[in-house]
């Protein structure tokens, strides 16, 4: 007779609980397991069982693991294992600042898209994926004495992480790092990404200009002493400007030299482009917008006070602003428009008599969104929304809602407006020109004639009467009764 199958099992069950001991010893004691499940099993079994013994891969100690940086970068090309982070002092760059960078950075960035470029894989077409290589400062400070120009047709590629300093001969009209090329392609550059960089352009240019660029990204940069700009944007679209701070003068505000600032820290001359969590502390504009459709969020701006005719944006593309501020601390610095169309403020904070200036060039201004902002002035009759009408005055206006607006020490301005006035006699004039923007302008206009009395006393005057408006002009409604009654009157009006 056969052995019993409860005997079958508890020896499978044995087989199993062995094998998993196995497994999880293996990589330690090989000889302690073969003992363990010889106590256990028949030899003949344990072969049969016993799993393959694992053997690491031996590490040479001859040398690294990656070859070395190459001696010319054409022989990159030939090297499939090169690594992708590209380290300018590898390259001669000195990190102490004394001797000109400009050449081994240079040297360093060809050999990175050298390295990356042999991939057929493209981005937008005609920018070649170089997969993410980046070119690391090291923390560093280099001394540049010309811009550090990218080759033009390259994408996905990050400089990071250090500081590079204009030298006294530095180029007045170049840039620190410049994304420019010659050609007509209207896109030169897709996915490039300027990170934790200091750009100190010694008075002598710009910080970096980002010019038919796709995609592009400037984030965590500290961005100062430019003479023309902090950040250039110009063509291509979709940059972000991000958690970065710029200035053409190192300062915390109430600068002697404020009223002498110039330049402008970003100078937006493209669209689709956003500026977030960004503070521009010195600079005669803040932020220069002349694109469409741009984004600006968690902008501080106290570049150059108004009353030194600073500006903290400036709108310059009349009639195709598209242009949303949102979230934003104007601080003693306005906004200027030129013939706004399309523009929302919301949610802002302007402090010191900031405030928004309409500035009209053809007569324009339509589709505008003023709402929900907090308005902090020194009581000097500053309106929180105004209009230069220099030029010509406004002749079209559609579409403006300026109103639910918190105000402290300026002088309130809205589009929609009620008021009311009590008196005996035939007339009753409700005065709006105080609080309506636009000068005499009425679009629409309710009103309504309550007689005085009610339940238990008695009506003065007759208590039916024919009520009209007879006038409305200079922002004054004038309501006009066939009869003199004690009445209230109640009006409503908007722009």
């Amino acid at each position: 007779m056969g052995r019993p199958s409860c005997f079958k099992c508890w020896r499978i069950l044995m087989v199993v609980y062995a094998v998993l001991l196995l497994g999880c010893s293996s990589l330690t004691s090989g000889a302690r397991d073969e003992n363990f499940l010889s106590a256990a099993l028949p030899r003949r079994q344990i072969l049969s069982w016993m799993p393959p013994r694992f053997h690491p891969p031996k590490i040479s100690s001859g040398g690294p693991a990656f070859p070395l940086l190459p001696s010319s970068v054409s022989e990159v090309s030939t090297n499939q294992r090169l690594p992708r982070v590209f380290h300018v002092t590898d390259f001669g760059a000195d990190p102490t600042g004394l001797n000109d960078s400009a050449g081994p950075i240079s040297l360093a960035v060809e050999a990175a898209v050298a390295a990356a470029s042999s991939s057929t894989r493209n981005l937008l077409a005609g920018i070649s994926d170089l997969g993410g290589v980046q070119i690391h400062l090291d923390g560093g400070r280099y001394l540049l004495s010309r811009p550090l120009r990218l080759p033009t047709g390259i994408g996905n590629l990050k400089i990071q992480d250090g500081s590079l300093l204009a030298s006294d001969d530095f180029p007045s009209d170049g840039y620190l790092i410049e994304l420019s090329g010659g050609n007509a392609a209207p896109i030169h550059y897709e996915l490039i990404t300027l990170k934790d960089l200091t750009l100190d352009a010694n008075h002598r240019g710009g910080g970096t200009a980002i010019i038919n660029s796709l995609r592009t990204t400037v984030d965590n940069c500290y961005i100062v002493r430019f003479a023309t700009d902090g950040v250039l944007v110009r063509g291509g679209h979709e940059t972000l400007i991000r958690s970065s701070f710029v200035g053409q003068k190192i300062t915390a505000g109430g600068d002697p030299e404020e009223k002498n600032f110039s330049g402008v820290g970003i100078n937006l001359s493209g669209n689709d482009n956003a500026v977030t969590d960004v503070v521009v502390f010195s600079a005669a504009v803040g932020v220069l917008i002349s694109g469409q459709a741009n984004t600006l969020s968690g902008v501080h701006c106290y570049n150059k006070a108004s009353g030194f005719g600073g500006v903290g944006i400036y709108l310059r593309l009349p009639r195709l602003t598209q242009t949303r501020i949102i979230n934003c601390y104007l601080d003693y610095t306005g906004i200027v428009a030129e013939d706004p169309v399309e523009l929302l403020v919301m949610g802002s904070f302007f402090l010191g008599d900031a405030n928004v200036v309409f500035k009209s060039v053809d007569g324009v201004v339509r589709g505008v969104t003023i709402v929900d902002n907090l308005f902090s002035g020194g009581g000097n009759g500053v309106e929180i929304v105004s209009l230069d009408e220099t030029a010509r005055k406004f002749s079209v206006v559609d579409q403006v809602t300026v109103e639910r607006n918190a105000v402290m020490g300026m002088k309130e301005k809205v589009t929609s407006a009620k008021a009311s006035v009590s008196g005996k006699g035939t007339t009753w004039t409700v005065d709006f020109s105080s609080v309506l923007l636009f000068p005499d302008r009425i679009e629409g206009l309710q009103y309504t004639v309550a007689v005085n009395g009610g339940l238990g006393k008695e009506i003065v005057g007759p208590p039916f009467s024919t009520y009209r408006v007879r006038r409305v002009e200079g922002n004054k409604v004038m309501v006009e009764s066939e009869a003199a009654v004690s009445a209230t009157v109640y009006v409503a009006v908007d722009q």
